[in-house]
C-alpha cells in the first residue's frame, strides 16, 4: 500500500469579523485510509471547527464568528492508498448522469460557451466524442495545453480559461481550467481537483483536471509538476471557485503565510503519459 505524508500550515489575519472556510483536509474516498491531526488556533488558543461534507468526499471546516485576530490552521496526515473502484462507478449509473450534466456546464472560471468554435476547429470535430474515446481526447488536449502554455504566474483571482488561452501562460490552476474548458467544449465531462502533490517544486497546493469516460474518472496534468499516481485528493468541483483552501463570508481577512509539504517514501513513482491514472 503506497504511503503519502502531507501537511499544511495556513497563517491568516482577520481584520473584520468573518466566517472562515478551509478545504485542506484529505478527502474521504473509497480505498483511502487517513490518520490526521487538524487544529485551528486564534490568538494562540484552539478554536473549534464544524466539519461538513462537500462533493466527492471533500471536507469543509468552518470557523464561525471569528473576531479580528491572527490565527493558524494546522493539518497533518498519513495516507495509506489502496486499490479501489472509482466513486463514479460505471458509465450510465445515476451518479454518472448527474456528473455528466454538471461537468459539461459553464462555470465561474470555465466559460465553456466561449470555447465551442475554437475547440471544434483545433481538434477537428464538432461532433460528440465517441464513448470509447474520451480518455484519448483528454490526453490530446492535455498535450496541446502543455506544449502551448508557459508556466508563469501571470494570473489573478479573476483569470478564467479564456484569459489563459489568450495569455498562453499560467500556473497549474490556470492550465487545469483550460484543459477542462476544452474538454467540456468537446463534450467530455471534466472537473477540477485540488491536491497534495509529492514532488511538486516549488511545493504548494496543486491543481489538476479529471475527465470522465466509460471506466470512471482519470486525472490529467499539463504542467507535469508531480507524478499523477502520487497525488492526494483534497477537494473536487467545477473549477477553483469550488475548491479554495481558504474562503470567507462577510468581514475581511489577509492570508499571511502558507507552508505545504507532501512526500512519499523513497523515490517518486514514474509517470507514464500514456497511462490512464485514477486519482484516489
Amino acid at each position: 500500500m503506497p504511503t503519502r505524508e502531507v501537511s499544511a500550515r495556513i497563517d491568516f489575519e482577520v481584520t473584520e469579523a468573518t466566517e472562515l472556510e478551509f478545504q485542506i483536509a484529505v478527502a474521504h474516498r473509497r480505498g483511502v485510509l487517513v490518520e490526521e491531526e487538524l487544529t485551528f488556533t486564534a490568538n494562540g488558543r484552539d478554536v473549534a471547527a464544524t466539519e461538513f461534507a462537500a462533493s466527492h468526499g471533500g471536507r469543509i471546516h468552518v470557523l464561525r464568528d471569528v473576531a479580528p485576530t491572527s490565527g493558524t490552521a494546522w493539518y497533518r496526515a498519513r495516507i495509506e492508498v489502496q486499490d479501489g473502484r472509482d466513486d463514479a462507478g460505471t458509465a450510465g449509473a445515476t451518479a454518472d448522469l448527474h456528473d455528466r450534466s454538471l461537468y459539461l456546464r459553464p462555470s465561474r472560471y470555465v466559460p465553456v460557451d466561449r470555447f465551442y468554435p475554437f475547440a471544434a476547429s483545433e481538434f477537428g470535430t464538432a461532433d460528440p466524442i465517441p464513448a470509447e474515446r474520451p480518455y484519448e481526447t483528454a490526453a490530446a488536449v492535455t498535450s496541446w495545453v502543455a506544449k502551448r502554455m508557459a508556466y508563469l504566474p501571470v494570473s489573478d483571482s479573476h483569470t478564467d480559461a479564456a484569459d489563459t488561452l489568450l495569455a498562453s501562460a499560467g500556473v497549474c490552476r490556470d492550465q487545469a481550467h483550460l484543459v477542462i474548458a476544452l474538454l467540456r467544449a468537446l463534450n467530455v465531462p471534466a472537473r477540477f481537483v485540488a491536491v497534495y502533490a509529492p514532488g511538486c517544486d516549488p511545493m504548494d497546493f496543486h491543481a489538476v483536471a479529471e475527465a470522465l469516460g466509460p471506466d470512471g474518472w482519470r486525472v490529467y496534468d499539463p504542467t507535469g509538476l508531480a507524478p499523477r499516481n502520487s497525488l492526494v485528493r483534497i477537494a473536487t468541483g467545477r473549477d477553483a471557485a469550488d475548491t479554495a483552501f481558504l474562503d470567507n463570508h462577510g468581514g475581511s481577512l489577509n492570508l499571511t503565510g502558507t507552508t505545504i509539504t507532501a512526500t512519499v517514501p523513497g523515490a517518486l513513482p514514474a509517470d507514464d503519459p500514456a497511462e490512464r491514472v485514477r486519482l484516489p
